[in-house]
């Protein structure tokens, strides 16, 4: 039975940012889901992610940008997730944080672009939304994809909660699903180093480093993207 395809959108981005992969899955004949990831807690976001594909009957494929990497570290220990596939992601080990893991290799442009903004929680308390400044999303985020789509992108952010940067994953799928890694060659969002380690310490069954790509891959190189997610329902339906 082939597996339903859920994509998991991340940081500073919305299910749209999934689009032109989402198009070649449907004519390919896939069934594909792109639920919204709130961007809250990882904690939190992992568990509607889990939930969601809980709900699906029969096998699933997580598929996580980015951030969503994180989440579906989390999520994809449902039952029903068959593997996982990392977009320019966040293959997080368990307790280990996204500010921990890029902690480690520093040299990106993101931190510099970013803006920080207060928001209220439920509680009355202030949280803070962290995006990216709109004017540098183009070259941080989506280098190489079309400036007039960039720029929609970059004023329509989903922001991440700061939370979200230091929260651990309280579980790890990787040591126990079958996963396929995508590395950015050109991100400048997080350090293609970040991906490269987090990847090679999963020993995922194959990583592919596209050179050139931008961490917005799924519009720059989205053949290439759905190129490894096709591999990955072959092997898991094999």
């Amino acid at each position: 039975m082939n597996p339903t395809i859920v994509l998991v959108h991340g940081a500073f981005a919305d299910s749209a940012s999934w689009a032109p992969v989402t198009r070649l899955l449907l004519d390919a004949g896939h069934t594909v889901l792109v639920p919204p990831v709130f961007n809250r807690s990882l904690p939190g976001d992992a568990a509607y992610i889990r939930r969601f594909v809980e709900q699906i009957d029969g096998p699933v494929l997580l598929v996580g940008h980015s951030y969503g990497g994180a989440v579906i570290t989390v999520a994809g220990v449902a039952e029903n997730v068959v593997g996982l596939v990392y977009v320019s992601g966040y293959a997080l080990d368990e307790g280990e944080s996204l500010g921990r893991l890029q902690g480690g290799f520093p040299d990106s442009d993101l931190a510099a672009n970013l803006v920080y903004t207060p928001y209220t929680l439920p509680d009355g308390t202030d949280g803070t939304d962290v995006s990216v400044k709109i004017d540098a999303f183009p070259a941080v985020f989506a280098g190489g994809v079309d400036p007039a789509t960039a720029g929609v992108l970059a004023v329509s952010q989903r922001p991440l909660s700061a939370i979200a940067f230091g929260e651990g994953a309280s579980a790890v799928a990787w040591k126990t699903k079958p996963s396929w890694g995508i590395v950015s060659g050109a991100d400048h969002t997080i350090n293609p180093e970040v991906e490269r380690f987090g990847y090679g310490r999963a020993n995922m069954r194959e990583v592919v480093e596209v050179e050139g790509a931008p961490h917005l891959i799924m519009h720059a190189f989205p053949e290439r993207v759905v190129e490894v997610i096709s591999t990955a329902v072959a092997e898991v339906t094999a």
